[in-house]
């Protein structure tokens, strides 16, 4: 029992899986919300048009269904594309670990979008103003007055975010990742012990999720120094 049948290894790879998983997708999570977030606040309609309809497309789908879409459908049109080049038929297999990063990617960026436009309406309009009095351009306004002040209100949301990322994941089982989830469905339908392994991966996820929870709450306070509390 203590060892999980023999698969206490397995259930640990899962995990290890799970955490790359998180920690490949966040970057790319920040990376999408941010540009996510210019668009919808850009002077130009075009953008704003381009990240509303990104925003509100992605968050009325279905998770499962954009990974689904992803795995399939990304598989397809590489191939097609592939085919168009070369000339003959080629047959392309995108790995199922990055199907999976560049769904919950496009997903978790859709409301990091959220997080960081409102983010950056907090900042004080009258430091824009400031800034531009001086004659800095949109650029370095963006990089010297908002980027470093919007983690601070930023934070916060990217910490939910983050705990849900976690959770997440376990949807990536279904086009054959072996995270945590996949393990413990392989060793409950092969040890005939389902309470045992779905109770161990609850654990594992609510030991990984406890973890972030205190890292995210370590970096806003760190971001919150000398900021006067009222």
């Amino acid at each position: 029992m203590l060892d999980l049948y023999g698969r206490g290894w397995q259930m640990l790879e899962g995990g290890l899986v799970t955490v790359q998983l998180c920690l490949t997708v966040l970057p790319f999570m920040i990376i999408i919300g941010l540009l996510g977030a210019s668009a919808k606040l850009s002077r130009y309609r075009s953008l704003r048009i381009i990240g509303e309809s990104y925003t509100v497309l992605i968050r009325g789908i279905p998770e499962l269904l954009v990974i689904l879409l992803i795995y399939f459908g990304g598989t397809i049109a590489v191939q097609n594309i592939a085919e168009m080049i070369s000339g003959e038929e080629t047959r392309v297999d995108i790995p199922a670990f990055w199907s999976g990063v560049a769904a919950l990617a496009l997903v978790q960026g859709a409301f990091a979008s959220e997080v960081f436009r409102a983010a950056m309406q907090s900042i004080p309009v009258g430091q824009i103003e400031a800034a531009t009095a001086c004659g800095m351009t949109p650029k370095q306004i963006f990089l010297r007055i908002k980027l470093p002040q919007l983690w601070r209100f930023a934070l916060p949301g990217l910490n939910n975010l983050f705990q849900v990322l976690i959770k997440d994941t376990a949807l990536i089982s279904v086009v054959g990742v072996e995270e945590i989830m996949r393990k413990a469905a392989i060793g409950a339908g092969t040890d005939k012990a389902p309470f045992t392994f779905y109770l161990v991966a609850m654990l594992m996820f609510l030991s990984f999720t406890t973890v972030s929870l205190v890292a995210f709450n370590y970096l806003e306070k760190r971001a919150a120094r000398g900021i006067a509390r009222a």
